[in-house]
């Protein structure tokens, strides 16, 4: 095969934060007014859940005169020591998936921005779905700064939930497992990914998974990265194990096609070449980072590890 000729991927979408998350502030009445009154406060400006983008920034504009601290969560502090507050929604669609409007994000702004933003969208859903008790079904108001409701009836606080969610490549003598779901744009094939579940350790549910949607037995699972992902608060967790075999047995509610792929096949892929076996998952995707770790790991001789 060639040698690595992909180029180098920047830092995985949504990772990398600069702010500090200030939780002192958050749970301090006086601080946090002392803050939202500070003459250098910003708001990241969003289109209800969408990001706002001018001259190749995330949009940030100063506090409202009129605005009351009961309808902004604060998001922390700037290098610059600058607080950054982001406005709660009286209503917006809780659309879990990502727009092509958020897509593009990672080609117009710098990576820590995209990670504010991350934050910013991931914090904004949980309020809309989350304005009625669990405890008791009456009504939750925000406090502390907007990382945590309160039931008004029953005193229950919730916090904000992130779903980790394994996503993995099972290897088995050169060559990665992907697969594709109904509905993904054609030759879209990607690693294969679920939800933890109760009880299980994240190998435990990366070895589930793998059996439940391709029917391989896997091992060795180790782990190589993770990444926030605001679709609406997941924490992706990257993954790769060994296959005892490469026979498939696909769960067709699950997955559309999986099949075996090598490193040529993954090198022309990532590479967008014509005549690629398939294509690539986007930049913004942890999977397509993992797919160029994997691929690495394969020019350099050896198996990737974390």
């Amino acid at each position: 095969m060639h040698g690595s000729e992909v180029r180098p991927l920047q830092t995985v979408a949504f990772a990398g934060g600069r702010l500090d998350r200030v939780d002192h502030i958050r749970t301090n009445p006086d601080l946090l007014a002392e803050v939202f009154a500070s003459p250098i406060a910003l708001r990241v400006v969003l289109d209800g859940l969408e990001p706002v983008v001018r001259d190749g920034r995330l949009l940030m504009e100063p506090l409202p005169k009129d605005a009351w601290i009961e309808h902004f969560a604060l998001l922390g502090l700037d290098e610059q020591q600058r607080p950054i507050f982001v406005e709660l929604l009286a209503d917006a669609p809780d659309n879990s998936l990502p727009t092509p409007r958020s897509r593009g994000l990672v080609h117009e702004i710098p990576g820590h921005e995209v990670a504010l933003y991350g934050t910013a969208r991931s914090l904004l859903s949980w309020h809309v779905r989350h304005r009625f008790c669990s405890v008791c079904g009456q009504r939750t108001g925000p406090v502390k700064a907007g990382w945590s409701r309160q039931c008004q009836s029953c005193r229950a606080e919730h916090f904000p939930r992130v779903d980790p969610v394994v996503i993995m490549l099972a290897e088995h003598r050169g060559r990665v497992l992907l697969g594709r779901q109904h509905g993904w744009p054609d030759g879209r094939y990607s690693a294969l990914a679920g939800f933890v579940e109760p009880g299980e350790t994240l190998e435990e549910a990366v070895m589930r998974e793998i059996k439940e949607e391709a029917g391989v037995t896997t091992r060795d699972v180790r782990y190589v990265m993770n990444q926030p992902w605001p679709y609406p608060s997941s924490l992706m967790i990257a993954c790769t194990a060994q296959a005892d075999d490469d026979a498939l047995k696909i769960d067709e509610n699950e997955l559309q096609h999986a099949f075996w792929c090598d490193a040529e096949g993954v090198r022309a892929a990532l590479a967008e070449e014509e005549g690629a076996p398939f294509v690539a998952p986007p930049v913004m995707a942890v999977a397509r980072h993992l797919l160029q770790h994997w691929l690495d790991g394969q020019v350099a001789g050896t198996t990737p590890s974390a």
